[in-house]
């Protein structure tokens, strides 16, 4: 036998052996990872091939109040006349969506058209009245501001008038109710059964505590902005204190309760994907809309809460004599047997679904109750957040001047708790401002990273979230008790570095949520972003992108 052939083959296999062995424990080490540390390691082999910058941020003086509500609201053009009355006199009602859109949502659409049609007339002169679709929340925005005042003002319920009244006191109210309909929980079937199996009965009490104790995820939405949402938020505080929904008594019980929200979402849109998903036991929405989609009544079942939704109806200033007459004269009209009849046909007077709830409220309790959710949403919990600003050549001019508008505006309803940070890119990406917590220095640095965007180059989006993804770890190993987010400030357009199969598995495994806002965008693509996590996307044009970020950063920031 030779031995040097022998030696050879000894040596050959003893190679093959730590091959193999390598590789096995290599194997058995992927096999042991979690989604998150695998993605973390993707993570860190696609940061190896991006060229990141990071400038030195300078300090600028901090402006408060910059813009005023009335300056960030937009034309009232961008809430459209559902009908446009065109009679000599005229009054124009703001009014909620579920009244004042299409098919099932067209009632009070449906009656003010008739209404005109009958050819009604005030000392000889013709009389019509104009619907406007606008959310509860937008509109009194519009009235306490003086950005916009209608004749009229019919939102879902009463807590929106008490809010009005308590800013400007001159809002007179001419009917409790035009339609009756009813704030509600809708409990996916194994979740309402279980609720009755552990609880004795499935009602508000029983989701509260549920959710207290970790046994179901539940959403809701802005209470900012949602009528819904803010039927919840004085619900909830009541729940704990009846007495004081202020008390500290409340204030502590809520917090609890929200340690168990996963997020609130922007808008009932948002809700709904995630509830889709399979991601939510249980979420808000009014009987109307529930009681109308197929799907919903298959699948969850209803659970009335909170104060009633019974659409009251407003005057708003001092009206002369002639569109007074006009105002009783839809009212009466709107309560007529007829039209209260045909109500029931959208869904709305079901008299078996009410609540039984007693809240004691007036305005000025309602707005500090928004107060309290926006300091307290978070359970203490800090936020940090990345801005990610497409600085790409498709970006100058107009596009660029409102994102720095907005995020400059928009730092005024961020918490001082939360911690942010901004990034920039083009063909490159730009680290503008590290992640630190949002006090008056990180303010001040952060307005002035924001001013000195300039664009140019390519559009490496998904490298710059990549980047935005990394800073945001590296700080929650800082800050360990904490929430993630990031917003995407683009036109949409991606034509370098990575791709959206690139970042998309590794977002989905952090759990990071991206809010995307788009300008003059590609929303389909900004979309594809966002719904990695089910976080909002927002087309925001020249006119509203301002007011849309801050009631973004109202509900998550």
């Amino acid at each position: 036998m030779n031995l040097n052939s022998s030696k050879t083959k000894y040596f050959i296999l003893l190679g093959i052996f730590f091959v193999i062995l390598i590789v096995g424990i290599i194997i058995t080490q992927k096999v042991g990872q979690s989604p998150s540390e695998k993605s973390q390691a993707t993570l860190k082999k696609y940061l190896k091939s991006i060229d990141v910058k990071t400038e030195t941020p300078t300090k600028t003086t901090l402006a408060y109040d910059q813009t005023s509500l009335k300056d960030e609201l937009p034309d009232i053009s961008e809430y459209e006349l559902s009908v446009q009355g065109t009679g000599e006199i005229n009054v124009e009602i703001f009014t909620s969506p579920e009244k004042a859109g299409d098919g099932v949502d067209g009632w009070l659409k449906e009656v003010a058209e008739e209404f005109n049609s009958s050819h009604y007339t005030i000392n000889g002169k013709s009389a019509t009245v104009s619907i406007r679709n606008i959310s509860s929340g937008d509109a009194v925005d519009y009235i306490v501001s003086e950005k916009y005042i209608p004749e009229l003002f019919s939102p879902s319920n009463e807590l929106w008038g008490a809010m009005v009244q308590a800013k400007s006191p001159n809002l007179t109210k001419v009917s409790d109710s035009l339609v009756k309909n009813t704030a509600g929980l809708l409990v996916s079937q194994s979740t309402y059964k279980n609720l009755e199996s552990k609880y004795g009965k499935a009602d508000l009490a029983a989701v509260v505590q549920a959710i207290i104790n970790s046994e179901i995820t539940v959403g809701y939405t802005n209470p900012y902005a949602s009528s819904t949402g803010l039927n919840s938020l004085v619900s909830t505080l009541a729940y704990f204190d009846s007495s004081n929904p202020l008390s500290n008594k409340a204030k502590e019980g809520f917090q609890k309760f929200q340690e168990n929200i996963p997020f609130v979402s922007y808008n009932t849109m948002q809700m709904r994907s995630a509830a889709e998903s399979g991601s939510l036991d249980a979420f808000i929405m009014e009987y109307q809309t529930y009681i109308n989609d197929e799907k919903l009544k298959n699948n969850y079942t209803f659970i009335p809460f909170g104060v009633p939704h019974n659409n009251p109806l407003y005057a708003c200033g001092n009206l002369d004599a002639e569109k007074n007459q006009l105002i009783t004269a839809f009212k009466d009209y709107a309560l007529s047997e007829t039209a209260q009849n045909s109500a029931k046909s959208y869904g709305f007077n079901n008299t078996e679904v009410t609540s039984k709830d007693s809240i004691n409220f007036d305005g000025n309790m309602l707005l500090q109750a928004q107060q309290l959710w926006k300091e307290e949403k978070d359970s203490g919990k800090p936020i940090i957040a990345t801005f990610v600003a497409d600085v790409s050549g498709s970006m100058a001019g107009t596009a660029l001047s409102n994102l720095k508008k907005s995020l400059i505006n928009g730092g005024q309803y961020i918490n001082n708790n939360n911690y942010i940070g901004l990034v920039s890119y083009s063909t490159d990406v730009t680290i503008n401002l590290p992640i630190n917590k949002f006090d008056l220095n990180q303010r001040a640095l952060f307005n002035s990273a924001v001013q000195s965007l300039s664009a140019n180059g390519n559009t490496a989006t998904f490298d710059a979230i990549l980047v935005a993804t990394d800073m945001l770890l590296k700080k929650q190993q800082e800050v360990p008790d904490s929430k993630l987010m990031m917003f995407v400030l683009s036109d949409g357009e991606t034509n370098a570095g990575h791709e959206l199969k690139d970042a998309t598995q590794v977002v989905k495994d952090l759990d990071i949520p991206i809010y995307t806002i788009g300008y003059n965008a590609n929303i389909s693509a900004l979309g594809q972003i966002s719904n990695i996590n089910e976080a909002a996307s927002i087309n925001a044009d020249s006119e509203d992108v301002i007011y849309q970020l801050r009631n973004l950063f109202n509900s998550n920031l």
